[in-house]
């Protein structure tokens, strides 16, 4: 990868982390796994100063295709019911959840049962055991379909259509807040809670069927973009690496009792415009953007919305995002054509 592509990052300070146990759940989505690889690099950079690691997973030997037979410790089972053991944790970080559009269409019992059963399973072992810190990895979805280009703060309303079967994940996610902010009000608890824009970035599966996944395997195939609706939702998105510092800062500053907005509002753009910088600058114009519309309840697609976040309260704790949209793609890219085939069939 070019130079002027990748990332200027300082390594992720984690040595307020040291000696401390963080446990993980979604350990093999791609935010859980940056988080531990984030980790694992302080370990063997710092190995005076270690970070224990403990990951929830579903699939072991996906993890440790991953990671390797690395000094993590694995505990495998549903995040609905799986069992902990003797593991006392300091610090959890709570990203275990459906992603996948089709699912939410196909099996919105399963995705909701997945947020609130396992988010409360996991509330129940951190009350359990009085850790230190909770974060609930959340999404700008909580805020239903806005309609405006106005600045969305956490305060802002939601038109959430219970009655729409995609709701199913939004509907939860905002459950799983509510039941967070409950266990600390009850419990005392501290819990934080991170709305997450649509991220991305290394690690990216080759296969995911999410959009921006979608238009990197274009440029990879040398295949057009089709695009399945007008492409005028618009939204802002966050490099994976950029999330781990916000999810780590919060961490470091106590930031408990409190949701945060969470993205580069410098990439807001509609997915049409996307589509069109993929193809022009990434692509070098060797594929072109095409339009076949189809019956976007029946893809899962959320519907068309304008979802501006607002991140001033989070950059009031002095974070910033460092990757712009290009150089996301460009990342990404990298990474899915450097992804060992062994790992698309797990």
């Amino acid at each position: 990868m070019s130079d002027l592509y990748k990332p200027k990052l300082k390594e992720i300070d984690c040595s307020f982390l040291a000696g401390k146990t963080i446990l993980i759940t979604g350990a093999t989505g791609l935010i859980g796994r940056s988080i531990i690889e984030t980790l694992l690099k302080w370990n063997i950079a710092h190995q005076n100063r270690h970070i224990d690691i403990v990951a929830i997973v579903r699939n072991k030997k996906k993890a440790i295709g991953y990671f390797g037979n690395t000094s993590i410790e694995y505990i495998e089972g549903d995040i609905r019911s799986v069992e902990f053991g003797d593991v006392c944790a300091d610090y959890i970080i709570h990203g275990a959840s459906q992603t996948s559009s089709k699912e939410f269409i196909t099996h919105p019992v399963e995705v909701s049962s997945i947020a609130l059963d396992g988010t409360k399973h996991i509330l129940d072992y951190a009350a359990k055991i009085e850790t230190k810190g909770f974060i609930y990895l959340s999404s700008m979805e909580i805020y239903g379909n806005p309609k405006t280009d106005e600045k969305i703060t956490e305060t802002h309303a939601s038109n959430i259509d219970t009655m729409k079967v995609r709701s199913c994940y939004s509907e939860s996610k905002r459950m799983c807040e509510n039941l967070c902010m409950s266990y600390m009000s009850e419990y005392h608890l501290p819990v934080a809670v991170l709305r997450l824009t649509q991220t991305f970035g290394d690690g990216v599966d080759y296969t995911d069927n999410r959009i921006f996944a979608e238009f990197a395997r274009c440029v990879i195939e040398n295949k057009d973009i089709i695009l399945k609706t007008q492409g005028k939702t618009k939204r802002s998105y966050l490099y994976v690496y950029d999330a781990i510092s916000a999810i780590f800062l919060i961490i470091y500053k106590n930031g408990y009792g409190e949701s945060y907005n969470v993205a580069n509002e410098d990439t807001y753009c509609s997915i049409y415009e996307m589509a069109h910088m993929v193809a022009e600058k990434i692509a070098q114009n060797r594929i072109s953007v095409k339009i076949e519309e189809e019956n976007i309840e029946k893809l899962g697609f959320a519907p068309e919305l304008h979802m501006n976040l607002d991140t001033t309260k989070i950059r009031k704790l002095n974070w910033k995002p460092t990757t712009n949209l290009e150089q996301m793609y460009r990342i990404m890219i990298d990474s899915m054509k450097n992804e060992p085939e062994n790992l698309r069939c797990l």
